[in-house]
């Protein structure tokens, strides 16, 4: 089966800067493909080259079969982390110029952006504004979805509403390459890609790209003085709730750095998630 979206080698430099080393992936059809890392990544210059935008030096790019010509890129559906709306069009004038350009059907409002056809995309609130890029990205059915942090600012249920949505297109055959910073969703991806300084780090399911990273679980009554200690000592610490956890963090040197703030703690080893691995790439890249 070949592949709707492909990076074969791609490297991409901006002056001095590797934003992205040698990096292949592919998006088969009918596949939802997680793109996750911290900003700096490289996961947009990635996602820009995919779609044509960025020359091709280093490496191949293929877009449904072949080169990404405009022709092909008619075919897919793009929500950038900028939107690509225009703020001074209202809401349903900027679903008429989209329509129009695909030479596609202008495509009934939903029931939560109906209610603001005439109102300028300026005005709205960050989460209908992500709600409007995404109608206008599906209404000429793509056959590629690129989701560039799609839902970042959506509520929690318009957040679902549009999962089901790319979970819909997926079982049409459609391929989709998402990024995401909401771990919660990278777990409905079928398969997850992890960059790190312009390189693939991680590739498969979330247990393939945490890979053996494990963290400690710092268990006490003083979870405040702890996180405070830990982050000092410059460790990869985050915190749950009241749950102070570290990332690849050594047990003796964790007890002894709380010791030391007259902290006393149990500490647990426990799987790491993908934020704490992410945690431990950025520390390491520092």
């Amino acid at each position: 089966m070949s592949a709707l979206l492909e990076a074969r080698g791609y490297s991409h430099r901006f002056g001095d800067l590797l934003a992205v080393d040698d990096v292949s992936l592919r998006v088969e059809p009918g596949e939802v493909v997680g793109l996750l890392g911290a900003n700096g990544a490289g996961k947009t210059t990635l996602i820009r080259a995919l779609l044509g935008l960025l020359p091709t030096r280093d490496g191949e790019i293929r877009l449904l079969g072949g080169p990404p010509t405009r022709d092909a890129r008619r075919r897919v559906g793009y929500v950038p982390q900028g939107l690509g709306l225009y703020d001074d069009l209202t809401v349903q004038e900027n679903v008429e110029f989209v329509a129009q350009a695909y030479r596609a059907t202008v495509p009934s409002l939903p029931e939560d952006l109906a209610d603001h056809a005439d109102t300028l995309v300026g005005a709205l609130a960050l989460g209908s504004q992500r709600r409007l890029a995404f109608v206008c990205a599906l209404l000429h059915s793509p056959d590629v979805l690129v989701l560039d942090e799609p839902t970042s600012g959506v509520d929690p249920l318009a957040r679902a509403r549009l999962w089901d949505t790319v979970r819909e297109h997926a079982e049409r055959g459609v391929g989709v390459l998402v990024t995401t910073h909401y771990m919660a969703e990278a777990q409905q991806c079928d398969r997850l890609v992890l960059m790190a300084a312009g390189r693939v780090v991680g590739e498969g399911s979330e247990t393939d790209v945490v890979g053996g990273v494990r963290a400690v679980e710092v268990r006490t009554d003083r979870w405040g003085d702890a996180f405070a200690a830990l982050q000092s000592a410059g460790q990869a610490v985050t915190l749950a709730g009241r749950s102070v956890r570290v990332a690849d963090g050594d047990p003796t040197l964790l007890d002894r750095v709380l010791r030391d703030a007259g902290v006393t703690a149990e500490l647990v080893q426990v799987p790491a998630t993908i934020e704490e691995r992410m945690a431990v790439l950025a520390q390491a890249k520092a």
